[in-house]
């Protein structure tokens, strides 16, 4: 297998510390109200076409180690943020924890980020609004155990490695709550994502909860196998570009964001094996390795899109929903003081307006 370049605390759920049966979530989230937290229609399809043909408004955007946001990289070295009237400056993270700061001190106009962190993050006081969402992971996170644990409730008193924090933990903890099982029926060893994959492929611990491309590396352990994953737990996973207030303010450069976004999809599609290289360069993996995560992460097309962002009550792949799920969790697990005002938080003016084809591309 090709190396796998180190990063750490990627694709976190933030400080996430204190074991939650997710049942709780559930039961939480229903005594929430259901008013929709997407934002009404701006000006953005009106403004979007005053710019000049050719004239290029600037963004600069963070992203980090996940299958979801490599797109990124093909609309920089595919010319695409240009053609759609944008001059990017796309700044990749190691430290995926640095993205999300940087977005919250104004460094960084967008970011690709997990629907928990942001919640999290206007929670604590900033304002974020997600502008594209971007994929669902179904399989690309996952707990991986070796021949000897078959069965969930085989997980008790074993020793599973998981970066504190990150989406994987919280996944963890999902599959053990559906046997009534937290954190303290096992031994938890808070250790980063990548040197979890390789202790795990080494012999050491019963199991590891890793993303995509660590996954990769937990599975070379023989016998090693996916016990649960991400698919197994539909939305609760989902991933974006978010902005910050200022930016989001700007319905020119946020409509160019919105159109590039799925003109790099559509130039993913045209143009396979280009892309992939791309993607699998950026992942520091080989094209087949790479191809091979391809199913553990659905990225929505613009139709998709607006289906997760609608308001289903009871529907987790609603990130309406989900938002419900997450807020009171984030409060019950000591993470926040108070729940997040999801009011605005999702922005789904521009993806519409390039569904119903009113947007332009600079």
């Amino acid at each position: 297998m090709t190396h796998l370049r180190s990063r750490s605390r990627t694709r976190r759920v933030t400080r996430f510390v204190a074991p939650v049966v997710l049942a709780a979530v559930v039961l939480a989230a229903c005594g929430s109200g259901t008013k929709s937290t997407t934002t009404t229609a701006t000006t953005a399809t009106t403004a979007a076409g005053t710019q000049p043909a050719g004239e290029l408004t600037s963004l600069t955007i963070g992203y980090s180690a996940w299958p979801g946001w490599f797109p990124l990289a093909v609309a920089d070295k595919a010319g695409i943020f240009t053609k759609a009237g944008l001059k990017v400056d796309l700044k990749y993270f190691v430290d995926y924890t640095a993205s999300l700061d940087a977005l919250v001190a104004g460094q960084l106009d967008v970011n690709a980020q997990t629907l928990n962190d942001t919640i999290f993050a206007v929670a604590s006081g900033s304002d974020q609004k997600i502008v594209v969402t971007g994929d669902n992971s179904t399989g690309n996170d996952a707990v991986i155990c070796d021949q000897s644990i078959t069965t969930i409730d085989g997980l008790k008193g074993k020793t599973i490695a998981a970066e504190a924090g990150v989406v994987d933990h919280f996944l963890l903890l999902q599959g053990l709550a559906t046997k009534g099982m937290t954190e303290k029926d096992i031994s938890f060893q808070g250790v980063k994502t990548d040197a979890a994959a390789a202790a795990f492929a080494g012999g050491q611990f019963d199991c590891a909860a890793v993303f995509a491309p660590f996954t990769l590396q937990a599975l070379e352990r023989p016998g090693s196998h996916v016990l649960f994953s991400s698919k197994d737990f539909p939305g609760t996973i989902p991933d974006h570009l978010v902005a910050t207030a200022k930016a989001a303010a700007d319905p020119v450069s946020m409509q160019k964001l919105v159109n590039a976004w799925y003109m790099t999809l559509d130039y993913i599609k045209a143009n396979p094996d280009e892309s992939t290289k791309i993607m699998a360069d950026v992942a520091g993996l080989s094209v087949a390795d790479y191809q091979s995560l391809a199913d553990g992460t659905t990225l929505f097309t613009a139709d998709q899109a607006l289906s997760a962002f609608a308001d289903r009550p009871n529907d987790p792949t609603s990130l309406v929903e989900m938002a419900r799920r997450i807020n009171p969790f984030l409060v019950s697990s000591g993470l926040t003081k108070t729940e997040a005002d999801l009011s605005g938080i999702f922005d789904d003016t521009y993806t519409k307006a390039y569904v119903d084809g009113s947007s332009t591309t600079g």
